[in-house]
């Protein structure tokens, strides 16, 4: 066979010569043409201030009203994808970043917290200078928001929604005793260090998407793209952001909110409780509207993608 296969390999070696292009005369003629001027791109990468790379997606008409879409814990921009694809498609120009440590953006030691979250939204909104900003937030995204609008102010957006958001704060403390015990944070860090990827296996099947209820239907495929979100951030910076999103106290920042606010939560969300959360932020954010999904769980990005799909819409819309 391999006496064979030489003589058929010999005697294809002529063929072979022959369909190859003729031998470039010079230098020039060798280098293919310059591919036409492209204004803007689907996705891109920008450097912070203190050199870090964030991965963005960019979809939609460049002109359209815009969006700002910032993900949860340990996740990246795919996570907002059935969101983004659905404003884009009705005409919104959708920013979805990949936070610092995260998905692909670069896995810097430190700044895993939520000044620099806000921080490097602030850069990216002025690197691709975008104004009248409807800005949502899902969970620790939520935080990143109103971070972003206490530091920052709201003078490049227009709009504010916070859904399934981790604001005011999530521990237990003597100011806050609706909080989740610091125990609670404390298991998430040792079982990331322990196997985090059993970890990120065991949070969507279980409370993430409210697959431990009687009678839920889990499905693999929204249980691996989880997995695989999560195993994409770096090790060190989702450690460090369990503390970012789970004691930092978003009060103040809460109270700067001067543009029309959305909060959407589900009353079953088992991480974060909405009454701790999306009813404390309501009381905080003056003129907010609360929509709360009945026996909804913390995922409705997923699990509730059509209504929350539809009522993102009609927010930034309106």
């Amino acid at each position: 066979m391999l006496a064979g296969a030489a003589v058929t390999a010999a005697a294809l070696l002529p063929l072979a010569a022959c369909s190859r292009p003729p031998a470039a005369t010079s230098a020039t003629s060798a280098l293919p043409s310059p591919p036409p001027a492209i204004e803007r791109t689907t996705m891109g990468l920008f450097t912070t201030k203190d050199d870090v790379q964030i991965y963005f997606k960019d979809w939609g008409p460049k002109d359209g009203p815009v969006v700002t879409l910032s993900h949860g814990w340990p996740l990246n921009a795919d996570s907002w994808e059935s969101q983004a694809y659905h404003l884009a498609a009705n005409g919104f120009r959708v920013i979805a970043h990949d936070r610092r440590g995260h998905g692909r953006s670069s896995q810097p030691w430190d700044g895993n917290d939520m000044d620099h979250y806000a921080d490097d939204l602030a850069q990216l909104i002025e690197h691709l200078d975008l104004k009248d900003i409807t800005m949502f937030g899902f969970s620790t995204g939520g935080g990143e928001v109103a971070r972003y609008i206490g530091r920052h102010g709201t003078k490049r957006v227009k709009k504010a929604g916070l859904v399934s958001a981790v604001p005011p704060l999530m521990v237990k403390t003597e100011a806050n005793p609706g909080g989740l015990p610091i125990d609670v944070f404390d298991g998430i860090r040792a079982g990331l260090l322990a196997n985090r990827s059993q970890l990120f296996k065991d949070i969507p099947s279980g409370p993430f998407f409210g697959y431990n209820r009687p009678g839920a239907k889990p499905s693999q495929g929204v249980i691996d793209a989880w997995w695989l979100q999560g195993m994409m951030g770096g090790h060190k910076n989702t450690y460090d952001s369990i503390k970012a999103f789970s004691e930092t106290d978003f009060t103040e920042d809460l109270k700067k909110f001067d543009v029309p606010t959305v909060i959407i939560h589900g009353d079953d969300d088992q991480i974060v409780p909405i009454d701790a959360a999306a009813r404390a932020s309501a009381k905080l954010v003056k003129g907010s509207q609360l929509i709360v999904y009945a026996g909804a769980p913390h995922g409705i990005t997923d699990t509730h993608k059509d209504k929350l799909n539809a009522d993102m819409l009609a927010f930034a819309k309106a």
